[in-house]
């Protein structure tokens, strides 16, 4: 389903195969530069669930104030088992393209050339601009 998202929007990306399941950046250690790690959240908002493809650099989300710069009422993480039932995927393989939901972007990804991040899959990982990431998905907003 991602390889079809990325071809049909004509991006050039690249999918990486590793023999152990990357569940957090931490994981990633020898398989791509941990530094250009953009890890999808889920949040729950007064609006539904939305995603959040962040830069690993950016450490905690500030929520209250992406709250008022993104007029939220409600936002905080997602439950696991909301998100499972929602999307489909489980917390630790968020795919960074496909998700389908409105999505959030971290406008610090931009200094990267490449970004590498969720599938859906533990064992596969997408290197892709984040430009191109950002054509691919439904953004809503950009934060800092």
């Amino acid at each position: 389903m991602i390889e079809s998202i990325l071809e049909k929007a004509n991006v050039e990306y690249e999918l990486i195969k590793q023999d152990k399941p990357i569940l957090s950046a931490m994981d990633a250690e020898g398989y791509y530069p941990v530094e250009k790690s953009a890890p999808t959240f889920v949040l729950d908002t007064d609006k539904g669930l939305v995603g959040c493809i962040t830069s690993l650099q950016n450490g905690r989300l500030d929520f209250n104030s992406m709250k008022t710069e993104f007029g939220f009422e409600k936002l905080k993480m997602a439950d696991r088992k909301k998100i499972k039932k929602e999307t489909g995927y489980e917390v630790g393989s968020i795919p960074l393209v496909g998700l389908g939901l409105p999505c959030l972007f971290d406008k610090k990804l931009l200094n990267h050339d490449q970004v590498y991040g969720g599938t859906g899959d533990e064992y596969l990982t997408l290197k892709i601009a984040p430009q191109d990431l950002m054509k691919v998905n439904d953004i809503i907003g950009v934060f800092e």
